[in-house]
Order: C-alpha cells, then sequence, then structure tokens
C-alpha cells in the first residue's frame, strides 16, 4: 500500500504554437489505502493524469511521489503499481490463468510462489473454475474479473482502473461496482479510478475528485460533494437526475426566476436584485394542490415503479421532480411545487461559485 502525492501536475501535448494544455497545475493527495475517484466529462484530463501516474504519459510539469519517493523519470514497471484497463487487454492465446501468471514470470518467480498468488486471486474473484478457459470463451464480466485477477497477482502498492466497467451492460456494471468495492474492503491496497459516471463515483469512492478541463474543482466524500457543491459545476455533475437550476434575480424573501418568486432559508443573506443561480435538487421537491408553492405544468409523467419522475414546466424552464411511490398526476394538470427551503443551493450568477 502507499500514498500518493500529485504537486502542481502540469500537462501538454504538441510544442510550440500547436501546443494544447490539458492539464493546468493540479494539485492533491490521497492517504495510504484510500479509494478515490476521479470524475468528470469526457476531455476533462482525468484519464491522463492516471496515464502520468501509471508512466504511461510524460509529466510536462510537477511531480508526482509515490510513498513520498518522486516518480516521474522512473519506469512504469519500478512503480509497482498495476492497471485494470477499460477493453481488458487479456493476451488471447493464453488461458486465465496464463494470463493472471504473465506478469510473475517475466520476474522470473517461484512456479510454486505463482501458482499460489494465482489460485488465491481466483478465488477471491470466483475464477477458479475459469483456469484453463480462453479469454474468447469468457463473458465481459469474466474478463474484466480476469484483468483484476491479473493485477491483483502482482500484489502491488497502488491499483489504476481506467474506466474499467464501460464496455459491461447495465446490470452486469452495478455487480462488478460491489465486486470491486468488496475487493478493495478485503485487500485495502490505495486505488485510483477514472470514470465518467458519477454514479460509480458516488457509490465506490471514500473520496471523490471532480475535474473539468484540466482542473480540479472540488475534492471530498460523495456525499459533502452532493450536499455542498462549491459551484454550479459541481452541482449539475454530481446526482442522478442533475440538479434543477433556474438564472434569476435575488428578491425580498427569495429569488424571482421564470416569472415566479422562489423560496430560500430565512438565515441567506442576499443582496436585493443579485444574479442568482438557483439550484433543487429533483429529490427535493414534493407535489402540493395549485395554488400551493409554485405553479408548474405536468409534461411528463414517468412511473419507475418505487418512484415516478415528472418533468414539469414553469415558463421558460423545465424541472424535474422525483416523488416516492406512485402518483394521480397526469399530464397538463396544473400543480403546486413545494420546495424544501433548507435544501436550496444558490450560487452568484457572475462567479457561479456557492454563495
Amino acid at each position: 500500500m502507499a500514498s500518493l502525492n500529485f504537486n502542481n501536475i502540469q500537462k501538454s501535448f504538441g510544442a510550440g504554437k500547436s501546443e494544447v494544455k490539458v492539464i493546468h497545475g493540479i494539485s492533491f493527495d490521497i492517504t495510504d489505502g484510500e479509494f478515490v475517484v476521479l470524475v468528470g466529462p469526457s476531455g476533462c484530463g482525468k484519464s491522463t493524469l492516471l496515464r502520468m501516474l501509471a508512466g504511461l504519459e510524460e509529466i510536462t510539469g510537477g511531480e508526482i511521489s509515490i510513498d513520498g519517493t518522486v516518480v516521474n523519470d522512473m519506469e512504469s514497471k519500478d512503480r509497482d503499481i498495476a492497471m485494470v484497463f477499460q477493453s481488458y487487454a487479456l493476451y488471447p492465446h493464453m488461458t486465465v490463468g496464463e494470463n493472471m501468471a504473465f506478469s510473475l514470470k517475466l520476474r522470473k518467480a517461484d512456479k510454486s510462489e505463482t501458482d499460489e498468488r494465482v489460485n488465491r486471486a481466483a478465488k477471491i474473484l470466483n475464477l477458479d473454475a475459469l483456469l484453463h478457459r480462453f479469454p474468447r470463451e469468457l463473458s465481459g464480466g469474466q474478463r474484466q474479473r480476469v484483468a483484476m485477477g491479473r493485477a491483483i497477482v502482482r500484489d502491488p502498492k497502488v491499483f489504476l482502473f481506467d474506466e474499467p466497467l464501460s464496455n459491461l451492460d447495465a446490470k452486469l456494471r452495478v455487480a462488478m461496482r460491489a465486486e470491486i468495492k468488496a475487493l478493495h474492503q478485503r485487500l485495502k491496497t490505495t486505488t485510483v479510478y477514472v470514470t465518467h459516471d458519477q454514479i460509480e463515483a458516488m457509490t465506490m469512492a471514500d473520496r471523490i475528485v471532480v475535474m473539468h478541463d484540466g482542473i480540479v474543482e472540488q475534492i471530498g466524500t460523495p456525499l459533502e460533494l452532493f450536499d455542498h457543491p462549491q459551484n454550479l459545476f459541481v452541482a449539475q455533475f454530481i446526482g442522478s437526475p442533475s440538479m434543477n437550476v433556474l438564472k434569476g434575480t435575488a428578491s425580498k424573501g427569495g429569488v424571482t426566476a421564470e416569472g415566479q418568486q422562489w423560496p430560500v432559508s430565512k438565515a441567506t443573506n442576499l443582496v436585493d436584485s443579485q444574479s442568482i443561480y438557483y439550484g433543487i435538487r429533483p429529490t427535493d421537491i414534493s407535489i402540493g394542490a395549485a395554488g400551493e408553492g409554485v405553479p408548474a405544468k405536468v409534461v411528463v409523467v414517468e412511473p419507475t415503479g418505487a418512484e415516478t419522475e415528472l418533468l414539469v414546466q414553469v415558463g421558460g424552464s423545465q424541472l424535474v421532480v422525483v416523488l416516492h411511490g406512485r402518483t394521480s398526476v397526469q399530464p397538463d394538470d396544473i400543480v403546486g411545487l413545494v420546495i424544501k427551503t433548507e435544501k436550496v443551493h444558490l450560487f452568484d450568477g457572475q462567479s457561479e461559485k456557492r454563495l
């Protein structure tokens, strides 16, 4: 296991006039045994950052340290890390057991030790019965478990996962999420996991690093990011369905947006006519009778069984409302949106930072 340190990390591709900077001075620490998820939209730099940690990309500026040792100029094979890729990267002509043992054979490890490690990893991942099969004979989920087994066998200081579940179907993704989390709880190896799926990030991470355009927007536990997003980007990126956001202006006792008055907590200090982004999560709105709360017109009703999702129209904006259980509300009904004022998020209209 190991601690990690990113100190003012920068990355550029190309040179001169064609130089493109993709990572802009990122700094943060990961403690020994922590499970940290790098999350953000495509092109934000999260996979590039992971590949620099792995030694697969050169670092343009700054320092990466593993257990206090700067690894900028260290070969990938000497960093004592194991990486699990999106594409599994298994050797098709080798059996499952041979794929898992390959890195130890390169090290010329003792055969009995190799067999013991492979069998132990196979038992952890329920691959015992598949050791003599070839990758082509396995399902996607089984192949991903083999790729994880190959990483476990190496007993590295750090596990790196680069979008390992994106090739799997939805049901299998949920199952594999639980498997990877359980694996971490058992092995307690420092883990850095890259994904664009914020549900994966929320359910798996000890801490999440939210990235956007090559910078870190916020770092925190899943619930810290959900309950206290520091800016509008994090607020809209974390949470599914995403937060409803309306552009408005501060007025006496609330925020005026889309021709309606939206309530805020009594403790909120707003300056009159201040430009405001008003945010409320779909689960923090309930439906009242017409005349109660903010009037809205129901556009779509989507029952999912345990919950019902509504799309409602207020002025020129559409909002999502998630209700527990079922509802008799129909499209074109006029309803009242009752807002949990203590759950309202307010952001500055210019800087987009949390107020």
